[in-house]
């Protein structure tokens, strides 16, 4: 049977804990708001490129993209976990997702190349079989989101140019309400045709249309690399906020659980204490019947 001394240890030692769970809470909380914060000032500019594809492509630059033919070669694909853990199964969820479409996107194996962005997804994927071809850091915070995104390119292009690879999809954790996140494919490149064709019958916004003086197809290739930057940014935002969401509901379970352990063993130390109050008592009451017994004698 524990001690006061022991319990007083063992309430302490959850005192700390809980103080720590508390903190965490708060930081994934916050950077929820950065990350949200972050995709809405995103729009903005992802606005300011579809406008700028949508003067080119109205003035002839879309025959380039419809002169190509649609590509079934082999797969390259970016699957977005995390370096953290304590997130709940957020990992295993998009793993889980991500091989189950790279089957169904490439049966051929040997035809799928595919980078992870986070040594926990990483991890998964190696105990799945799966090969990858190289791991990313995953941002921890908003500021670390253009390097992944560079780093994310790079590989992209070095994927077309060496390996002729045209088709790219990214697997991500998606945040939906509250701390609810579900996993989805984002198919970046071959460039969605319908997409475009949609941004030709936009309405301009405004009466004069703004005029370029740079080589036409090299500003397309241009503001097309913005678009997948953008396209990349937001989908590794949401995903952290996906990821801290999960955290965040993790979290609250951990103060449940540890609130109800602290109850307990508060209860048990009163118990005992009173108990340990109750002995000391019936002893000085017991010895004061003694000295009285024999002060009558």
């Amino acid at each position: 049977m524990p001690t006061l001394e022991n319990l007083k240890t063992q309430i302490g030692t959850i005192d700390l804990l809980q103080s720590v769970v508390r903190t965490m809470k708060t930081l994934a909380a916050v950077s929820i708001r950065q990350q949200e914060k972050a995709i809405q000032t995103l729009s903005d500019y992802s606005r300011t490129i579809d406008m700028g594809l949508a003067i080119l492509l109205n003035q002839g630059a879309g025959e380039i993209v419809e002169q190509q033919p649609v590509s079934d070669g082999k797969l390259g694909a970016v699957i977005i976990g995390s370096d953290q853990g304590l997130c709940g199964r957020f990992n295993e969820q998009v793993v889980s997702f991500a091989l189950e479409m790279l089957r169904d996107q490439e049966p051929e194996e040997s035809r799928r190349h595919t980078i992870c962005v986070g040594s926990r997804a990483h991890m998964y994927l190696a105990e799945s079989g799966a090969r990858v071809d190289g791991v990313i850091s995953a941002p921890v915070s908003v500021t670390g989101i253009i390097p992944a995104v560079n780093s994310i390119l790079v590989t992209i292009e070095q994927w077309h140019t060496h390996l002729g690879i045209e088709r790219v999809v990214i697997c991500s954790n998606r945040l939906l309400a509250g701390t609810t996140c579900r996993p989805e494919i984002l198919h970046l490149l071959p460039l969605d045709r319908d997409r475009l064709r949609e941004l030709v019958s936009r309405p301009w916004p405004g009466t004069t249309i703004p005029f370029y003086t740079m080589d036409r197809n090299r500003l397309f290739s241009l503001l097309v690399r913005q678009s997948l930057f953008a396209s990349l940014y937001r989908v590794l935002a949401e995903s952290m906020a996906g990821e801290n969401a999960s955290r965040l509901a993790s979290m609250q379970a951990a103060e449940k659980n540890i609130g109800e352990r602290l109850g307990e063993l508060n209860l048990r130390f009163r118990d005992l204490r009173q108990g340990a109050i109750t002995e000391e008592l019936l002893d000085i009451v017991a010895g004061f019947e003694a000295m009285t017994s024999e002060g009558q004698k």
